[in-house]
């Protein structure tokens, strides 16, 4: 089965509801001159953000691939982008330098399909990288350098899965306890829990009906530590859903946001904090930017076509600078950009720099 076929089939079935919201109309700040060439700016008040043109600058002859996976910023400010080409994940500096390519053991496997997202974490003095690979069905730890910490399957102990095909994974996250979570979201639907030494722990969820309940999920595609209350908390993008929902560490329900009101969100696909700021990279063409009380501030990108969204198969003569298409990996930088890799065969990686 393709990459396409697989995510198509994934996301579609919700994806009715969320264009016909999308009807409302597009919620964002869109301004500069396209024609003579002057800035591309998006967002409102705080949140104004320009479109930065022509920003990747790759070697001759070098080509960035299919791009269906995450994006995390390191220490030094580099930002490392797993695509599904040769170069498996990329890492470029701030103004768009290609540096390197590490994480040739994920380069493309079977049908096309790398790595899907990845999380990134210090522990000590050292940073680390947490990765799934979709097709192969595993998980992994690396190095920034891409050596290999350890490799893993399907969580057999689960009780969830006949044989470890069944095993899709889609997101990865690290917990401030050391604490790992993983998302099966093109699998079974499921949330697992493993503890700091890599041991399996817990695993809750499976498959929401038309009910929607609370804790089960459609598409649980990638997931976040939320530690901007109290206490930090599992973050998960129920994509199919059209919401977000949030979960104590132990994975007892906590909240949930819906985003079928008011076209708020679509087909919600990657989550990032900066401060109190949650950016979601929505896979039906734009980025979402919520406060710490998770209300909208702006929208980013928002093309006004509903058929060029949530799509792979637009190559660069379809793009347009200040739309986004189908935004599948994001990362704030320090410094308060963002960069943004969409779901595109041809490979479309995006620098919003913050205007301050």
């Amino acid at each position: 089965m393709s990459t396409t076929a697989l995510s198509r089939r994934n996301f579609l079935g919700g994806f009715g509801l969320a264009m016909t919201a999308s009807a409302i109309g597009p919620q964002f700040s869109f301004a500069g001159n396209t024609q003579n060439g002057g800035p591309i700016i998006l967002g409102t008040g705080n949140h104004k953000y320009e479109w930065v043109k022509n920003w990747v600058k790759l070697p001759p002859g070098m080509k960035i691939g299919s791009t269906h996976g995450g994006v995390v910023v390191d220490a030094k400010g580099h930002i490392y982008f797993s695509t599904d080409g040769e170069q498996s994940i990329m890492v470029f500096d701030q103004n768009g330098k290609y540096l390197r390519a590490i994480g040739m053991e994920w380069k493309p496997y079977e049908d096309g399909s790398g790595t899907h997202d990845m999380q990134i974490n210090k522990e000590g003095n050292q940073e680390f990288i947490y990765l799934v690979s979709l097709f192969r069905n595993k998980f992994a730890k690396i190095t920034t350098t891409g050596e290999v910490v350890w490799v893993k399957g399907h969580p057999d102990k689960s009780g969830v899965y006949k044989n470890k095909t069944e095993f899709k994974p889609t997101g990865i996250t690290v917990a401030p306890n050391g604490e790992f979570y993983v998302t099966d979201g093109y699998g079974a639907n499921y949330v697992h829990r493993y503890n700091a030494n890599g041991d399996y722990v817990s695993s809750w969820g499976g498959k929401s009906t038309a009910a929607k309940e609370e804790g089960k999920f459609s598409t649980p595609h990638k997931i976040l530590i939320d530690k901007r209350g109290p206490e930090p908390l599992v973050l998960v993008t129920d994509r199919a859903n059209h919401r977000l929902q949030w979960f104590t560490l132990e994975g007892k329900f906590v909240k949930v946001v819906d985003g079928t009101e008011g076209d708020f969100l679509r087909l919600p696909s990657v989550l990032n904090i900066l401060g109190s700021d949650l950016a979601i990279g929505d896979l039906a063409g734009r980025v979402t930017i919520l406060d710490k009380d998770n209300k909208l501030v702006t929208h980013l990108g928002d093309g006004p076509d509903p058929k060029k969204r949530a799509t792979n198969r637009l190559g660069p003569e379809h793009w347009v600078d200040g739309q986004f298409i189908s935004a599948h990996g994001l990362s704030w930088h320090p410094s308060g950009d963002l960069y943004v890799g969409e779901w595109n065969l041809q490979g479309r990686l995006v620098k919003l720099k913050r205007v301050k």
